[in-house]
């Protein structure tokens, strides 16, 4: 080995920064002896980098054209996650949930359309106004990321993209400690919960409409 090759290999063992992880989850997208990716294969392998990393690889998909299903894989464990993260727990899934899986190479495509705007996002964060991206501001970012999970779950029109949109943001922000990410996430999320509100509340009346003229009131 030259005195080069060991200067390279000392700093590579040495470097203090943790791997992307939008390399993360690329090379487990590249593992071609792999059938299926489960859920708890993306916690293994993400676990140093904390919730965010993984209410973020959740919640991204579903603001994404994304094949068949991704929605109820996702949004269940995004719902876990977010309560952990307004609890301030450690990030777990119960093993119903873990076992989940999808086919390997749906996952590549999934990622293919994730990992780019990942590794953009990743070159603009840095740590910044770090009170409002640690605990206790922390735990109620997690406490509204919730409450848009519980609405992105539910079958609410236009109920997935801007709230999975804000959780991403939001997400990025936690997992790098930029607070001014987290900010903009919640100024998304505010809007969210409006736009579904506003939905919701035209669907009610819409429906009332059509029962007083069908019962001839």
């Amino acid at each position: 080995m030259t005195a080069g090759e060991a200067t390279d290999s000392h700093a590579a063992a040495t470097d203090p920064r943790p791997a992307k992880v939008s390399d993360i989850l690329q090379a487990l997208a590249a593992e071609e002896g792999r059938e299926r990716v489960a859920i708890g294969d993306l916690l293994t392998a993400l676990s140093d980098r904390a919730v965010g990393a993984l209410i973020f690889v959740f919640a991204l998909p579903n603001a994404l054209p994304m094949p068949p299903g991704t929605s109820s894989v996702l949004g269940l464990p995004l719902l876990f996650l977010t309560a952990q993260l307004a609890l301030g727990r450690r990030p777990w899934l119960p093993r119903f949930i873990a076992d989940r899986s999808l086919a390997r190479k749906d996952f590549a495509a999934m990622m293919a359309k994730v990992a780019p705007w990942l590794a953009k996002a990743e070159r603009m964060l840095r740590p910044r106004l770090g009170v409002v991206a640690r605990p206790p501001a922390e735990n109620a970012v997690g406490a509204l990321c919730f409450l848009l999970a519980l609405i992105l779950f539910l079958p609410i029109p236009l109920g997935n993209m801007l709230p999975a949109v804000a959780i991403s943001v939001v997400a990025l922000g936690v997992l790098e400690r930029d607070g001014v990410w987290v900010l903009l996430g919640l100024g998304t999320g505010i809007a969210a919960v409006a736009v579904v509100w506003g939905v919701l509340l035209a669907l009610l009346k819409s429906g009332l409409f059509v029962l007083e003229h069908a019962l001839g009131m």
